[in-house]
């Protein structure tokens, strides 16, 4: 074990004015831990201590800390290992690495993964003082500037959009700056990253807040009848039109038209959407009249606008109509620190929605979430708590009432873990039951989508419900 120098006769710190600050030592050497632990106490610091990673992890997903000295040679996981974690937990926190071991191979590795600072055993305890006060002071700036930032997301109505990454407080300050102007806006982003929930935001903080916000999705009908919906029709305007009816323009007169995938649409669409666009007005299918209308249009997609353009799928002089202002929404495999509070936040809605108590969910199963990549984004996310909440007998939710493909096992496996003394029925019989309520929710608990997914008449459906005794829940939120 390195010597740390410590002299008995060195003056006693000057007591700090205000909390000097809390470090977290990762370090499986207990001379080094107290040898840490008295050097860091003298500075007026709180610290705790963990002997490995996964203490280290666990005391992190429970407090805040300032900084986390980690030494590089861990037993289990190497220090190297546990930085991404460490940073998906608390993506801010300033980690310096400590080893003996120190290599140029190692400190580059380090600093990329997002190391601030890398120290050799054995350290100069001034400089290693110095290293500390000056990352805290470095993080704590930093604090100040998002604290700033979400200061302001507060000052505006940003209704179930969570999210406390660096790049989603980015996105929240373009909302709030583009949400008063009469902009057109296009969001991009890929599927199940909430693009309505951000039109949402915009309309709701716009000075359109008391009209209309009306969203339809582009991709779910017809070229023909997505016409009629939104421009609307007079009688005999085609064989089923029976009476005159308005159009979705019409409706959202004064407020906002969101319009989801809208890549989908057809091309004789896209150049009378382009019209409304360029002249505020448009004509009912059939009619002669043209209408004056006052909306703000809002499209989203989740495909390359720009690409379809080079391919002929997109008109041109309507992409750049809407794409004014853009908002990217990131997807959420690139902001991870985001999951526990959207798991928290989807954990006490669907506890509420259902009428249970509050429930947790265990270290290996918030693991689990934290490794996986989220293909279907922030609407997977929630659908895997909705789930593990409907299936929750108990407080905590553990890893088992997870989806089998996140936690890459199989209901068998999570049955048996469960109830090792489970019989060939009871494994069957879960299987059906998950099989179920995983495609129940997949439908938006939907049974008559849900029976024609599963190629089954309803009353089939309807009579394994009953039998597994499968509580059917409300219309799950778009």
């Amino acid at each position: 074990m390195p010597e740390v120098d410590l002299p008995l006769n060195a003056p006693a710190p000057a007591a700090p004015s205000i909390a000097t600050g809390n470090i977290l030592v990762i370090d499986d050497e207990a001379g080094i831990r107290d040898s840490l632990e008295v050097l860091l106490t003298l500075e007026g610091y709180q610290v705790k201590m963990a002997a490995d990673g996964e203490q280290g992890l666990r005391i992190l997903e429970l407090e805040n800390f300032d900084l986390v000295l980690l030494d590089l040679a861990l037993p289990g996981q190497s220090g190297l290992e546990l930085l991404p974690q460490i940073k998906v937990l608390q993506p801010e926190l300033p980690v310096i690495m400590i080893t003996a071991y120190g290599t140029v191979d190692n400190v580059v590795e380090a600093i990329r993964a997002g190391a601030e600072n890398f120290v050799q055993k054995p350290w100069d305890n001034e400089k290693l003082l110095a290293d500390i006060r000056s990352a805290i002071a470095r993080h704590r700036a930093e604090e100040e500037n998002v604290q700033l930032k979400r200061s302001m997301k507060q000052r505006y109505s940003f209704p179930n959009i969570v999210g406390k990454s660096e790049v989603m407080l980015r996105v929240f300050d373009l909302v709030a700056q583009v949400a008063p102007s009469r902009s057109t806006v296009l969001i991009q982003g890929e599927s199940g990253t909430g693009k309505e929930l951000i039109a949402k935001a915009i309309h709701a903080n716009s000075p359109r807040r008391d009209k209309p916000f009306v969203p339809i999705n582009t991709g779910a009908m017809p070229s023909e009848l997505l016409e009629s919906t939104l421009f609307g029709h007079v009688k005999g305007a085609f064989t089923s039109a029976v009476s005159s009816k308005k159009g979705l323009f019409e409706v959202a007169n004064g407020g906002t038209l969101f319009l989801d995938e809208i890549a989908t649409m057809g091309m004789d669409t896209q150049a009378k959407i382009l019209r409304v666009l360029q002249d505020r007005k448009f004509m009912h299918l059939g009619g002669i009249q043209e209408i004056q209308v006052d909306v703000r249009i809002i499209a989203a997609t989740n495909v390359d606008l720009r690409q379809a353009v080079r391919d002929g799928r997109f008109r041109e002089d309507l992409f750049y109509r809407l794409n004014v202002i853009t908002v990217d929404l990131p997807p959420l495999r690139s902001r991870r620190e985001d999951i526990p509070p959207l798991v928290q936040h989807f954990l006490d809605f669907y506890c509420n929605e259902n009428g249970l108590p509050a429930r947790k969910l265990s270290a290996d199963a918030l693991r689990a979430l934290l490794d996986y990549d989220w293909p279907g984004n922030v609407r997977e996310l929630e659908n895997s708590i909705e789930r593990g909440v409907v299936l929750s007998s108990g407080p905590t939710i553990g890893s088992d009432l997870l989806p089998g493909h996140i936690t890459g096992r199989s209901f068998q496996d999570a049955l048996l873990e469960h109830n090792p003394n489970a019989s060939l029925f009871d494994i069957l019989e879960d299987i059906e039951r998950r099989i179920i309520i995983e495609k129940l929710e997949r439908c938006n608990w939907n049974q008559t989508d849900a029976a024609e997914q599963f190629r089954i008449p309803l009353s089939t459906l309807n009579q394994k419900i009953k039998r597994l005794n499968i509580e059917i829940r409300k219309r799950g939120r778009e």
